[in-house]
C-alpha cells in the first residue's frame, strides 16, 4: 500500500515544519521533526508575503529531507502558479482560502485569468465567468448578472463566485495529476506560470 493509500485509509497525524526563511532553522526543525516520525509533513511558516523564489528555495530544502515517502503538505499555498511549482518541488497537498475569500469579494479565478466581476466593464457583459468551464455558475449566470448580484448585496453573489472558484481548482489539480502520468510535467508547470499571475 502506497503512503498516499495509506492516508485514506485512516486518520493520520502530520508533525508541522517551521523555521521561516532561515535555511538552517528550516533543516534542523525539519530533522527533529522527521525522527519523530509522522504519517506527513506539514510545512509551515511560508506563503505569508516572502517572494516566490524564497518560499521555493525553503521547499526545496525542507523536501530534502523529508523521507521520500511521506506525504508532504505545503500549509496556506494557494495561487495556481505556486501549486504547480511547489509540485515540481515534490509537494503533495495544499489548503488556503483564496478560493472563497476572493470569491465573497468578487474575484474569479479563469482560463483567462484573474476577472473582478464586480467591476463596471463587466454591466453589460452576457459571457459567463470562463468560457472554457462547465460549472453551474458559467452555465447558469452570465457576468453581468453576477455583478447584479454583488451590487445588490446579496450573498448568493460570492457564493457562486466561490463555487466556480473551488471548481476551478479542482480541474486544475486533475490536470496535475494528469501532466505527471503522462510525463510532461515540466511543459505543464511552464505553461501554467507564464499564463497565469493571479497574486497581481
Amino acid at each position: 500500500m502506497g503512503e498516499t493509500e495509506y492516508c485514506r485509509k485512516k486518520k493520520v497525524l502530520f508533525g508541522i515544519i517551521q523555521g521561516a526563511t532561515f535555511k538552517n532553522l528550516r533543516v534542523e526543525c525539519t530533522k527533529r521533526i522527521v525522527d519523530l516520525h509522522f504519517d506527513g509533513f506539514g510545512i509551515g511558516g511560508l506563503m505569508i508575503g516572502e517572494p516566490p523564489s524564497l518560499t521555493q528555495e525553503m521547499v526545496n530544502e525542507t523536501n530534502q529531507v523529508i523521507p521520500k515517502k511521506k506525504v508532504r503538505y505545503l500549509m496556506g499555498c494557494g495561487y495556481p502558479e505556486d501549486i504547480v511549482e511547489a509540485v515540481s518541488l515534490g509537494v503533495d497537498l495544499f489548503d488556503c482560502v483564496l478560493p472563497t475569500r476572493n470569491g465573497r469579494t468578487g474575484m474569479a479565478f479563469t482560463s483567462e485569468g484573474k476577472i473582478i466581476v464586480k467591476s463596471s466593464k463587466y454591466s453589460t457583459a452576457d459571457a459567463p465567468l470562463d468560457r472554457r468551464c462547465n460549472c453551474y455558475t458559467c452555465r447558469h449566470f452570465s457576468r453581468a448578472y453576477l455583478r447584479h448580484l454583488f451590487n445588490a448585496n446579496e450573498a448568493l453573489a460570492g457564493r457562486l463566485v466561490s463555487y466556480h472558484n473551488i471548481h476551478f481548482y479542482i480541474n486544475l489539480m486533475a490536470k496535475i495529476r494528469a501532466s505527471i502520468q503522462k510525463g510532461n510535467y515540466r511543459n505543464f508547470t511552464k505553461k501554467v506560470v507564464k499564463h497565469f499571475n493571479f497574486r497581481d
